[in-house]
């Protein structure tokens, strides 16, 4: 059976993720929360598992100390997350909805007021990348199959949009740059 650093691992996929060097469309708060993660991971996060590398170090054999192990572990997911997030920062295309010459039409970062025609409720999603979407704060990605069916329309539009529980009917209420 082979050993399995993940380090090794984290480092491996990130590289993968490098050569492919596509943009990373990121709102303003996107970009701010990414760089506030980071100073996190860098500052707080792997400091303290240097000093748990240390403290399991001093209880001798490496070999069966489990406490030592799970250290190294986590250092690989820190190390493996600082290199993601350094490696989106580096591509990331700030789209900042608020300077754009808005035409009224759902667009990257605009918030967008839906009725559903179904049930006739409604709902409220904010367009972002990828790594910003939270459907518990209503922020869906720019790829997700709702936003995908929005962008370009304009509010009174009637959209139809392929979910995987079924296509749903929206009635596009209001659109936001905030």
């Amino acid at each position: 059976m082979a050993v399995f650093d993940s380090q090794i691992f984290f480092c491996f996929f990130s590289l993968i993720e490098l050569v492919d060097m596509k943009p990373v469309p990121m709102t303003v708060r996107g970009e701010t929360l990414l760089r506030e993660e980071l100073e996190h991971l860098k500052t707080v996060v792997r400091p303290k598992i240097i000093e748990d590398i240390a403290i399991a170090r001093e209880h001798g054999d490496l070999k069966e100390n489990a406490e030592y192990h799970a250290a190294r572990e986590q250092q690989g997911f820190c190390e493996g997350r600082i290199q993601d997030i350094e490696g989106k920062l580096s591509n990331v295309q700030v789209i900042d909805v608020t300077k754009i010459n808005n035409v009224g039409k759902v667009i990257f970062g605009a918030t967008v007021n839906l009725l559903n025609l179904d049930t006739d409720k409604e709902v409220t999603y904010a367009i972002v990348g990828d790594d910003e979407a939270d459907i518990k704060q209503n922020r869906i990605s720019v790829n997700s199959p709702i936003a995908r069916g929005l962008i370009g329309k304009s509010v009174e539009d009637e959209v139809t949009v392929s979910t995987p529980g079924g296509e749903v009917e929206y009635e596009i209420t209001g659109v936001e740059y905030i």
